[in-house]
């Protein structure tokens, strides 16, 4: 016998979130939980690749060698908050029907959701940076490619794209399945041989307020540097509305209770699982930036540096290590690793353009024209780090990309609440979710989580913008910090007026 529930009907004139897939894989109403939970699999594995792309690498093994493992509770609290994030997130596309950039427009003025829309496409811009950066470095340390040269063989990953789309959506998720598993073997082989401290490893995964000083300077870093920087790369904003989209591939009678109840049971599933595996990969990164190296060898914490590092028996921490580095193992798996997390994030990031382009802006593209646009954009501060440093000397060149590629991840953390704001409002609505609003529980660590995300970006921000000014202009810096602080509050204001107001707008209504 079906319980009587609220479920909202579907918006009218509302296309379906990535229609080409939407509703087409089936999954058995009457089987076990194993081969359930196999049907449901897939899109849990394209959410996790977002945090394990190389925005992550670069800030997990920096957070490693330059605060031990002090931020290993860092990983560990956005791991939680991003699997918190991506139940919500899933719960609404599977409950609602749409996409987050659909139902944001459909409850938003033009000018707020085109104000949204640039800052969402921004995050997307600046996850690209970091696979392009990942990309060429990998191409170049494999194949000895000029760097300028690899920076823009990375835009014929679109053919890749074009192959993918035509061998089917359960094979796509199959491959990233198996790129992350090569991921996960390469640094686990890694970090079992430079045997850790695991009791030290253990004790950092508890929270202290160390990791959010913002005054002790180590290697150009603050802990409260590093610890946004890990947010930003590991919350990754357009995952949430990725997940929002790839839940709805799944065909189950959407008007029933306990086939709504069972697809976000099983999505939520999928999702913690997958998330849990990345959240070892970013561990086993930070570990590797503690143990696999000797204490303050690796002067250059870039991609080139670890690479060299990986080869030079000089710098790492035991014999096995030192033997292995002499054959060129170490360093070769890493670059592999690296390549693969591009190639893996490239699917991901092109679907999430697509769902953000048609949800915002009812605009659909070409995938391959979406990714070659967006990955255009994003060559241009690569290229430009590139070419401005050719004249210094190598370790500061290599600085200066790593530069780049960690303030691309602190931007996606400003990014975050403009994503998790609008999610957190609209699961919490019963108005829009029916019976299956967020439960008070969620509702609390929901808040929490944007509440302390904002307070520590605010708290971080005046630090981060000092670093792009001399000494001298630190009252300009300031300043500039503290509009953009002013910008930031007021926006999230705006957002949450126009939810407001659309919620009353209804109720009368109604």
């Amino acid at each position: 016998m079906s319980s009587h529930i609220s479920i909202p009907a579907k918006p009218d004139k509302t296309r379906l979130s990535l229609e080409e897939i939407n509703n087409t894989i089936p999954v058995p109403e009457k089987s076990g939980f194993w081969r359930t939970l196999f049907a449901y699999s897939g899109p849990g594995a394209l959410v996790a690749v977002g945090y394990m792309d190389p925005g992550n690498w670069s800030t997990s093994i920096t957070g490693g060698q330059n605060f031990q493992y002090l931020l290993m509770s860092i990983i560990l609290m956005s791991s939680l908050i991003a699997m918190l994030l991506q139940y919500m997130s899933a719960k609404l596309g599977i409950v609602s029907q749409q996409d987050l950039a659909q139902a944001i427009r459909s409850r938003t003025s033009k000018p707020l959701a085109l104000v949204l829309w640039v800052i969402t496409e921004l995050a997307i811009m600046a996850t690209d940076v970091a696979e392009v950066i990942g990309g060429a470095i990998a191409l170049y340390l494999l194949f000895h490619i000029p760097l300028v040269l690899a920076v823009f063989i990375t835009v014929f990953d679109v053919l890749l794209l074009l192959v993918l789309t035509r061998i089917g959506f359960r094979k796509i998720e199959a491959i990233v399945v198996a790129l992350i598993l090569v991921i996960l073997v390469v640094f686990a082989y890694q970090v079992a041989l430079s045997n850790p401290d695991w009791s030290a490893v253990a004790s950092g995964l508890i929270p202290r307020p160390e990791a959010f000083d913002s005054q002790h300077m180590v290697n150009g870093s603050t802990a409260l540097t590093g610890s946004l920087g890990i947010i930003g790369a590991t919350v990754m904003p357009h995952n949430l509305y990725l997940h929002s989209s790839l839940t709805q591939s799944r065909q189950f009678d959407r008007k029933k209770k306990e086939a709504i109840q069972k697809a976000i049971r099983f999505s939520t599933w999928d999702s913690n699982i997958q998330l849990s595996v990345a959240f070892v990969v970013n561990a086993l990164l930070l570990i590797m930036g503690v143990a696999v190296f000797k204490s303050g060898q690796v002067s250059d914490p870039s991609f080139f540096g670890l690479f060299d590092a990986l080869s030079r028996p000089e710098v790492l921490s035991n014999g096995v290590l030192e033997g292995l580095a002499k054959t060129g193992v170490l360093s070769t798996l890493f670059a592999v690793a690296l390549l693969a997390s591009g190639q893996n994030s490239t699917i991901t990031g092109t679907l999430t353009g697509q769902i953000v382009m048609e949800g915002f802006l009812h605009l659909k593209l070409p995938l391959w024209l979406r990714r070659l646009v967006t990955r255009l954009l994003s060559l241009i501060p690569v290229l430009l780090a590139v070419v401005l440093t050719r004249s210094e000397n190598v370790e500061q060149q290599h600085q200066a990309i790593n530069m780049l590629l960690n303030n691309s991840q602190v931007f996606l953390a400003f990014a975050l609440p403009f994503s998790m704001l609008p999610l957190l409002m609209m699961t919490n609505s019963r108005r829009m979710m029916g019976d299956f609003k967020n439960k008070l529980l969620v509702q609390v660590l929901g808040w929490l989580s944007v509440a302390s995300l904002i307070g520590l970006n605010i708290l971080g921000l005046p630090d981060q913008i000092e670093d792009f000014f001399s000494e001298g202009q630190k009252l300009l810096a300031d300043g500039l910090a503290y509009a953009i602080i002013a910008g930031i509050l007021l926006l999230l204001a705006w957002t949450l007026l126009e939810f407001y107001k659309h919620n009353r707008q209804m109720t009368v209504e109604n």
